[in-house]
């Protein structure tokens, strides 16, 4: 059973409980499968991007009580840190919902004065948010050209600079490593493995060391990070409370010595 995420930023747990381990969380917009019921209010889905957990029963919206005008409506993401959504489209407008980046929301062909963008929310309430929050919801391929797509990696990746580090996060609210590295493919239109591992059945493969280049990513025990180049890398690290960079040579002042010795793989979805 299909169903659509209607809170902001959805807690995806490893129990049946909110007293547990995070494992991810759904945005706001995105499709999840209903696997099964588990207990109490606590449901097992598999996100989109393949990933299975638990989430709570008010969280979602099953498909056939949606709106069918959403359902049918192109859909775009927010880009921004976060996307507020009114009922006028005006600032005073009386406020409807947030979104973070990453989240989705249907469109409605108005705009006005160019600055807003008329949206419709699951339940079929129609709002208004900047067009400038909103952008494309990239597919696979849609940017073609390599050196193009690697640079838009690292942009993307650059985006959250300076959010906290949260265990099983991934928005500018917080996220953790693999949080970083996942959203930044998804927002170009890749899925990629949500945790910091190679895994069989996804894009991401396995290269040399020698042969990272610029939007690739760095594995170490339990950890991951996307390359940059000349040695440097962006990654989101307890140790730096959040997404900053490091590097990879000695004499820079913000060399991490703990992860040159346990860089154990270079992963690249250009092979």
């Amino acid at each position: 059973m299909k169903a659509w995420i209607i809170r902001d930023i959805a807690p995806l747990m490893s129990e049946p409980t909110a007293m547990c381990e995070l494992a991810d969380e759904a945005l706001f917009g995105m499709p999840v499968e209903i696997l099964s019921h588990q207990e109490g209010q606590w449901y097992r889905v598999r996100t989109h991007y393949r990933y299975e957990a638990l989430i709570h029963r008010d969280d979602f919206l099953v498909e056939e009580l949606c709106d069918p005008e959403w359902v049918r409506a192109e859909k775009k993401v927010v880009i921004t840190p976060y996307a507020d959504i009114h009922a006028e489209p005006k600032v005073q407008g009386a406020f409807l919902q947030g979104i973070p980046r990453g989240g989705r929301i249907a469109v409605i062909a108005e705009t006005r004065d160019d600055r807003w963008q008329k949206v419709l929310l699951p339940d079929g309430t129609e709002g208004w948010t900047f067009v400038d929050n909103l952008t494309d919801l990239l597919e696979l391929d849609d940017i073609a050209d390599e050196e193009e797509l690697r640079e838009s990696l690292v942009r993307t990746a650059e985006m959250y600079l300076g959010a906290q580090y949260r265990w099983g996060g991934k928005t500018p609210a917080g996220l953790d490593c693999s949080g970083l590295t996942s959203m930044a493919y998804l927002l170009n239109g890749y899925t990629i493995y949500r945790d910091a591992a190679i895994k069989d059945g996804f894009i991401l493969k396995e290269i040399p060391k020698e042969d990272i280049q610029k939007g690739d990513l760095m594995f170490f025990p339990g950890h991951v990070a996307m390359y940059i180049e000349d040695g440097r890398y962006i990654h989101s690290s307890s140790a730096n409370n959040g997404v900053d960079y490091n590097s990879l040579n000695e004499e820079d002042e913000d060399y991490r010595e703990d992860l040159v010795n346990s860089y154990t793989a270079a992963a690249s979805i250009f092979r």
